[in-house]
């Protein structure tokens, strides 16, 4: 008998698992947001998407992104400030099953270049990768869980980086002198030294469980 109700049991519990594992949630839709106000500075603070940004050819900000009824986001213009924050209403039993598409997980952020003040980008689960681009005072990037990945990045006065079970590669347009660095890596190499005074601008670092590999190129904002 005891046997039995346990047999009845895992059915019922596998049952129960390859339910929530079928593909048949609600579909993702595409959507676009174009600010209609002057943006200085970008806020982006999501969970579990890949940040993907772009240089914009008409001078403008522009943001895809994917959302349904229970994965969506809360996009807000306050005194110049784009805000763009993860938001949800799933209950517990929505996370039980398969991983929506590297599509729908992925935002595609495209930004003109030398006309931000400050840019600051966190996610996790995902990676954030930036191209070549200047912003006149400061980035910061946080993934948890990902990648920070850049090309020659040009900042006014400060860069911070923060990476966990991830690594962080780029290149930062100015010399060596002229960043004051702050850099605490853990379980992971950098070729950046732990602590740095001199420098007009800061490039702060931290790492745990990655590896660190941060070049500088000369050039001029």
């Amino acid at each position: 008998m005891k046997k039995l109700i346990a047999l009845a049991v895992c059915l019922a519990l596998g049952s129960f698992a390859l339910a929530g594992c079928s593909d048949s949630g609600e579909p993702f839709e595409e959507k676009s947001y174009t600010p209609d106000a002057q943006i200085t500075e970008i806020n982006l603070d999501v969970q579990d998407r890949e940040i993907e940004v772009s240089l914009s050819e008409d001078e403008q900000i522009h943001i895809q992104y994917f959302e349904n009824s229970t994965e969506y986001y809360d996009i807000s213009v306050s005194e110049n400030v784009l805000t763009m924050t993860s938001a949800s209403s799933k209950s517990w039993t929505d996370f039980i099953g398969v991983k929506s598409s590297a599509e729908s997980r992925k935002i595609l952020l495209q930004i003109p270049d030398a006309l931000l003040e400050n840019l600051t980008l966190s996610t996790t689960n995902e990676s954030i990768t930036l191209p070549a681009l200047a912003v006149t005072g400061s980035v910061s990037m946080t993934a948890n869980g990902g990648n920070i990945t850049f090309g020659d990045l040009e900042v006014g006065s400060a860069l911070t980086l923060n990476v966990k079970n991830g690594d962080i590669s780029g290149t930062v347009v100015g010399s060596y002198d002229d960043f004051a660095i702050q850099s605490e890596i853990k379980k992971g190499e950098s070729n950046l030294p732990d602590n740095k005074d001199d420098g007009e601008k800061t490039l702060h670092v931290t790492g745990n469980n990655g590896d660190v590999n941060i070049e500088f190129v000369s050039g001029s904002m």
